[in-house]
């Protein structure tokens, strides 16, 4: 079997959807059926991407299409039950981010995995496949940043406007006090600390200080900052901020006994850097962008993924990370593996989150969070 036998089914027909098409072409793989519940956005999907079918009913389509697999890029909020429906019927499933809204909603999903056997689940976390992620992940697995006790990233995107554009937005993202959309953050910082997991989190909040559109204050505070204590001793740091003034910003620092690393955080002449004892004793940093660029130490720290990358994935969408999560999880399909982003590693960067919410409620108390592989 091939990527092009494969019958794919896509619910949910909005921009983050038809934004996939290029790593799809890119990879011949043709979408069979589309499914959204606006009948117009369904059909000019249908013809964006080639499709045989289309549907206004999710369930219908999992009846009738008989796929192999569905993209599921509904709000999130729609996720997990989307999921379920087709893992029920053993159909593999590539979830857009979050998994899951909630704990109950997370343990539904992992006992339909469970259930499932034979049928894929796989997050379509698409920053654990930026370049500059899976390089300092194969730096991780060499060895070279020694011991990792400390790591930290923010997610700062101002979308007001956005979600009032959207009122599922307005609830799952700005609804809900503390860390309600931290995936982005934690699944490229847990790549890096393989075998270790968030254990108990705490989470505080810089207070209400933007008003929406109708002069109200939103639920989460502007700034939330969870505190996270790993079952190896590391401590994490994540904020995310969806409402502050400011210039977008998804960055990371990791900090190891021989080593540390920090993204760029967007600024003028600003790149990614790290330090490293394997590479100079020096204590000074080292540009990741002209390092790559020598064929020497790109040989043997570029990612394999990057390095067998046919041209065109940046333009794909999200650094090249949407093209990688297609082929990895059709590639899982194919070849009958676990995908890279399974429904434990799916939920170890979920869970986190979720209990953040209660943490923030209870005055910032330091939470325990679960493991889903005891489910």
């Amino acid at each position: 079997m091939s990527f092009k036998d494969l019958r794919v089914g896509i619910v949910g027909a909005g921009s983050r959807s038809v934004s996939l098409r290029t790593a799809l072409q890119l990879l011949n793989i043709r979408i069979h059926a589309i499914c959204d519940v606006n009948k117009e956005s369904a059909d000019a999907a249908r013809i964006e991407f080639g499709a045989s079918e289309v549907y206004t009913h999710y369930e219908q389509m999992l009846d009738a299409a008989r796929l192999d697999a569905v993209i599921i890029g509904t709000p999130m909020y729609l996720h997990a039950q989307q999921s379920i429906l087709a893992l029920d019927r053993g159909i593999h499933v590539l979830s857009e981010v979050t998994p899951a809204v909630s704990i109950d909603e997370c343990r539904a999903l992992v006992a339909a995995v469970k259930r499932a056997r034979r049928a894929k689940y796989m997050l379509a976390e698409n920053c654990n496949f930026y370049r500059n992620n899976l390089m300092v992940t194969e730096m991780v697995r060499q060895g070279l940043f020694g011991q990792i006790y400390y790591a930290e990233s923010e997610y700062l995107h101002e979308v007001k406007s956005l979600i009032e554009q959207t009122p599922w937005r307005r609830t799952w993202h700005a609804g809900i006090n503390g860390i309600t959309y931290g995936t982005h953050c934690l699944g490229p910082v847990l790549q890096w600390m393989p075998g270790d997991r968030i254990t108990s989190v705490s989470c505080v909040g810089s207070g209400h200080h933007h008003l929406d559109v109708k002069g109200k204050p939103y639920e989460n505070e502007d700034s939330c900052v969870m505190l996270a204590r790993t079952r190896a001793g590391a401590l994490i740091k994540v904020r995310t901020d969806l409402v502050s003034d400011r210039p977008y910003s998804l960055n990371y620092q990791l900090q190891g006994t021989d080593g540390c690393y920090e993204s760029s955080r967007g600024g003028p002449n600003e790149g990614s850097r790290l330090r490293l004892r394997a590479l100079s004793q020096a204590a000074a940093w080292i540009d990741v962008d002209a390092m790559l660029t020598a064929d020497a130490l790109a040989k043997h720290y570029m990612p394999e993924l990057w390095r067998k990358a046919p041209p065109g994935i940046v333009e794909a969408g999200h650094c090249g990370g949407d093209f990688f999560v297609i082929q990895s999880f059709f590639h899982s399909i194919v070849e009958n593996i676990p995908p890279l982003i399974g429904i434990h590693e799916a939920m170890d960067m979920t869970l986190p989150g979720l209990i953040s919410q209660q943490s923030i409620v209870q005055r910032s108390s330091w939470l325990p969070v679960p493991d889903s592989r005891d489910w």
